[in-house]
């Protein structure tokens, strides 16, 4: 018995890529992005604080780091599952999390319009 390849369902988020997104705003090469793979999650963390930090001496006083970590994780993952995942169901899978969280948390982070802003100023580029 052969295999057939199983066609998928083309869902909801198949066009959002937040790669897509930071390249078509000229914000990440491939290049960089093979540099990137290089790094652990820490180092890439510890050097991007260490960038916000040097307009300031290398200090970032006053700023919560520490207890907006969980948001700031959760807002990076939310983002990568809706990018990785066809459907909705998919990323609430994904997540371990119900489809009405993912609902509550596409909402609060406005994450549709992130992901559609690039593509909405490409189309009134072109008029």
């Amino acid at each position: 018995m052969r295999w057939k390849k199983r066609s998928w369902h083309k869902g909801k988020f198949e066009h959002y890529s937040v790669i897509n997104k930071l390249k078509k705003e000229n914000k990440i090469s491939e290049e960089f992005e093979i540099m990137l793979n290089n790094l652990t999650l820490e180092e890439i963390i510890a050097i991007k604080l260490e960038t916000a930090s040097k307009p300031f001496g290398g200090k970032s006083y006053g700023l919560p780091i520490w207890r907006s970590m969980r948001e700031i994780t959760q807002h990076a993952v939310l983002k990568f599952a809706v990018s990785a995942c066809r459907t909705n169901r998919e990323a609430a899978s994904f997540l371990g999390i119900s489809a009405k969280e993912l609902r509550d948390l596409t909402k609060k982070y406005n994450i549709k319009n992130f992901f559609e802003e690039t593509d909405k100023k490409d189309l009134t580029d072109n008029l």
